[in-house]
């Protein structure tokens, strides 16, 4: 009797999940939205729709149920898929998109920049258009959006601003000057490639940091390397902090 009862039972849940995709029109599904029913008689009913083309497959457990316009199938949100995606990993602007958060920049960029600690994410999640930087350190899990856009800019030397120079090294100063902040990317700054703990030390030493602190980040360098400043290249104690000079 049991035997009978399972395929009936699946039977229904296929039928309840088609109903429901079908009566919600176009969004994004997840597993968990079907918490009231079994959980692999849904798995299997939102698998059989994708191979039917029903629903698309965008990662494990989340699927998008399309509708038709006057360009074709229509695609997700883009803000749900990158919070969707955020699930899997934490993601942080990367590249104009975190100058332009730092507000170095108005410029949007064409092709989305993020950065992310996974070493990859589902490329239907994300969408192709979209630049995705992966494996940054695991130690940017503890910062927020904008120290983690504040090392994206120091890795790029500064070079996305649209400031002058000056400009640019006073804006970061006031960035690094809120409170807990500049200790924050300091104590993750092992992680950190050469050049953004030089560019760090620099920018802390400008702000009148601790004798320790500045220490320990110049212990961290090999003394015969010199390292591109880009933007930061004119600050008077560059040099100190192994600047190759400015660029011409």
């Amino acid at each position: 009797m049991a035997a009978r009862t399972q395929p009936a039972q699946t039977s229904r849940v296929a039928t309840a999940v088609r109903l429901r995709i079908e009566r919600g029109g176009e969004r994004l599904w997840r597993l968990e939205d079907f918490r009231d029913l079994p959980f692999p008689a849904v798995a299997q009913a939102l698998s059989r729709m994708a191979r039917a083309g029903t629903i698309e497959r965008l990662s494990k457990g989340t699927y998008y149920r399309s509708r038709e316009t006057a360009f074709g199938q229509s695609r997700p949100n883009p803000s749900a898929i990158r919070s969707l995606a955020a699930r899997h990993a934490p993601l942080f602007p990367s590249g104009t998109a975190a100058a332009n958060l730092l507000g170095f920049t108005t410029q949007t960029a064409r092709q989305t920049e993020l950065a992310t600690t996974a070493n990859s994410l589902p490329r239907k999640l994300i969408g192709p258009d979209m630049v995705v930087h992966t494996r940054r350190p695991e130690a940017w899990s503890g910062l927020s959006e904008t120290e983690a856009a504040l090392l994206d800019f120091l890795r790029r030397a500064g070079k996305m601003s649209e400031l002058d120079p000056d400009e640019t090294v006073g804006r970061t100063l006031a960035l690094l000057s809120q409170r807990g902040r500049l200790e924050r990317l300091v104590a993750v700054a092992a992680t950190e490639p050469p050049r953004v703990r030089a560019i760090l030390g620099a920018l802390a030493a400008q702000l009148g940091k601790r004798r320790a602190t500045l220490e320990g980040l110049r212990r961290s360098l090999n003394p015969l390397s010199r390292f591109d400043f880009g933007a930061f290249a004119g600050m008077s104690n560059a040099r100190q902090w192994q600047s190759k000079g400015r660029t011409p």
